[in-house]
């Protein structure tokens, strides 16, 4: 069974809800999600904040933090999954922030840095992934299999 279906089943299976806030992968968590039959039971929404105004229009994460660390950063992305959870009242909730490139890091934050927040329920965890010397795609796809991954291993952890 693929990571995608895998999670919808356990989601299901917990009669949890699911909700995404992704930015360098534009959708493509949402995505994977949608392309499995049966999602709309555990789905209630995938937003793209892909730019700064839109993680503090729509996610809230207060401008403080977008100017004092960056929108890739831990603090964003621990806002992003916080907030969202509050937004969509579900238990089960992921954000992605990240340089997906091939232009746009530094030697702070190089491209392929990327954040991946989940929260199920008050258990929260930031986890910090590096792909690099690597293309836009393989960044984006790799991001979208480590979250699925990660949330796989977090839901059965859940009691």
């Amino acid at each position: 069974m693929s990571l995608n279906k895998k999670i919808i089943s356990l989601i299901k299976g917990k009669k949890m809800k699911l909700a995404i806030a992704e930015s360098c992968t534009g959708g493509m968590l949402s995505s994977a999600i949608t392309s499995v039959s049966g999602s709309s039971k555990v789905f209630t929404m995938g937003l793209v904040t892909y730019s700064n105004q839109a993680k503090k229009g729509i996610l809230k994460v207060p401008q403080e933090i977008i100017k004092k660390y960056g929108a890739v950063s831990v603090q964003c992305c621990l806002a992003m999954v916080n907030n969202l959870s509050k937004i969509s009242k579900s238990k089960v909730c992921v954000s992605i922030t990240g340089i997906a490139g091939p232009r746009g890091g530094s030697k702070k934050k190089p491209v392929g840095l990327v954040y991946i927040g989940i929260r199920i329920g008050k258990k929260v965890i930031v986890n910090k992934c590096n792909f690099k010397n690597k293309s836009r795609d393989y960044i984006q796809r790799q991001t979208v299999k480590k979250s699925l991954s990660l949330l796989i291993k977090l839901i059965k952890q859940d009691n």
